[in-house]
C-alpha cells in the first residue's frame, strides 16, 4: 500500500515519514470551508482535501486538517495579519483551548474518517513573548496562530493533555490504527 498526503504541509509530510510507509506527497488546491465549530470545519476540510486527489490502485489518500478551538469553542485557522495573530494568541493566552484534527483516509473504494482532540493550555498573557514569536512570521501558516513546537512560544505552553502530534497538525498514532483496521 502507498500513501499519498494531500498536504503542503512540511510538518505534516515529517509526521507521516513517521508512519514508515511508502507515501507521497501531493499538494491539494482545495478550497477550505469555515463551519461554526472547530469540529465540523476540521472533518470537513480533510474529506475535501482527501477527494480533491484521484484515487489509484494500491494506494490511499489521506486527508487532513488541524483547527484550534478558541475557549469558547470558535474555530481559529490561520491569522492573516499580524494584528490578527497578536489577538489570537492574546485570546488564547492563561486558557486552556482544544486542537482538533480531521482525518480522512480513501483507497476510492472504502473511506473512514475521524477526529483527534488535544487540550492546550497556556500560560497567561506575555506580550514581550507574543510580539516577539508574531515578528518571526510563524504564525501564519498555523491553525491558532501558533505552533507548539516553535522554540520562541515555549514559555507560553503550561501543559498538552493529549497526542501532542495531534497539535504540531497530524496525530500520527490515530493515523497508524485507522490504516491498520480498515486499509492493511
Amino acid at each position: 500500500m502507498k500513501l499519498i498526503l494531500a498536504s503542503a504541509s512540511p510538518r505534516r509530510a515529517e509526521l507521516v515519514r513517521r508512519l514508515g510507509c511508502d507515501f507521497e506527497i501531493r499538494p491539494t488546491d482545495a478550497e477550505e470551508v469555515s463551519l461554526p465549530t472547530a469540529e465540523a470545519t476540521a472533518a470537513a476540510n480533510a474529506k475535501l482535501k482527501a477527494h480533491s486527489l484521484p484515487s489509484e490502485d494500491g494506494c490511499v489518500v489521506l486527508g487532513a486538517d488541524t483547527v484550534v478551538s478558541s475557549a469558547d469553542d470558535r474555530p481559529l485557522g490561520k491569522p492573516h495579519s499580524e494584528e490578527e495573530a497578536f489577538a489570537m494568541l492574546r485570546e488564547l493566552c492563561g486558557r486552556t483551548h482544544t486542537v482538533i484534527t480531521g482525518i480522512y483516509l480513501t483507497d476510492g473504494r472504502r473511506s473512514v474518517h475521524a477526529e483527534e482532540k488535544t487540550a492546550v493550555t497556556f500560560a497567561p498573557f506575555d506580550e514581550e513573548t507574543v510580539r516577539a514569536y508574531v515578528s518571526t512570521g510563524k504564525p501564519f501558516d498555523k491553525a491558532g496562530g501558533y505552533g507548539i513546537q516553535d522554540k520562541e512560544l515555549g514559555r507560553l505552553v503550561v501543559r498538552v493533555d493529549g497526542d501532542i502530534d495531534n497539535v504540531i497538525g497530524l496525530p500520527v498514532a490515530a493515523v497508524r490504527r485507522l490504516l491498520g483496521e480498515y486499509f492493511l
